[in-house]
């Protein structure tokens, strides 16, 4: 069975082109079968991109881009900045470049990554992302140690998790990495916790 965290889907196609205003922008998504939340932008990443914090010149991360609305709408946010993209899912990398196009976004980089393997920069002001949980603990947890190996010291982690779905886990392994007192719960809306982790100097 394909996930929408499988490299190659063999699912068929059926595009549809969705219409958003995120953070006072509005996007046009094309998505397709076989990636996250084809039908509609997810709640969680809204909810993210609504809380999220960037400078306008921030350098950005999104892990798990999906068709790219958290990424794209980080774009917008950080117009003198850079946003890179990555996910695992070649058919949801097409259609965020595609997207990208589609808005006229130009300072997005966008590639095939398998969690952070392919990411060599480690000077990211912000990593974002709606972390994979079908995929498992392990996955989510190695994206979390892997965020905070690629984050500039000050740079901070941002997570949205149900409260349901490994919430109270993924605190302690945030909590972890990053030490106490530099996790803190920013927002929580109909059982979605948002989290940002800061990467500190000590």
């Amino acid at each position: 069975m394909d996930h929408y965290y499988s490299n190659k889907q063999q699912v068929a196609h059926d595009r549809k082109q969705l219409q958003f205003n995120l953070r006072g922008h509005a996007l046009r998504l094309v998505s397709d079968a076989g990636v996250f939340s084809k039908g509609a932008v997810d709640y969680g990443s809204q909810v993210l991109i609504e809380h999220m914090k960037l400078a306008e010149n921030s350098k950005v991360l999104d892990v798990g881009c999906g068709y790219g609305p958290i990424g794209l709408t980080a774009a917008k946010l950080a117009p003198l900045g850079q946003v890179y993209m990555v996910d695992v899912n070649e058919r949801a990398l097409a259609l965020a470049k595609e997207n990208a196009k589609l808005n006229a976004i130009t300072n997005v980089t966008i590639f095939e990554s398998d969690a952070l393997a392919a990411v060599h920069d480690r000077d990211f002001d912000v990593i974002l992302t709606n972390p994979p949980i079908r995929a498992g603990k392990e996955v989510v947890h190695r994206i979390f140690a892997e965020a905070y190996e690629h984050l500039a010291i000050g740079g901070s982690l941002w997570i949205v998790i149900q409260k349901k779905q490994g919430a109270p886990s993924a605190v302690a392994k945030l909590e972890s990495l990053f030490g106490e007192g530099q996790v803190e719960e920013v927002a929580k809306d109909k059982g979605y916790r948002i989290y940002q982790a800061i990467k500190s100097n000590i």
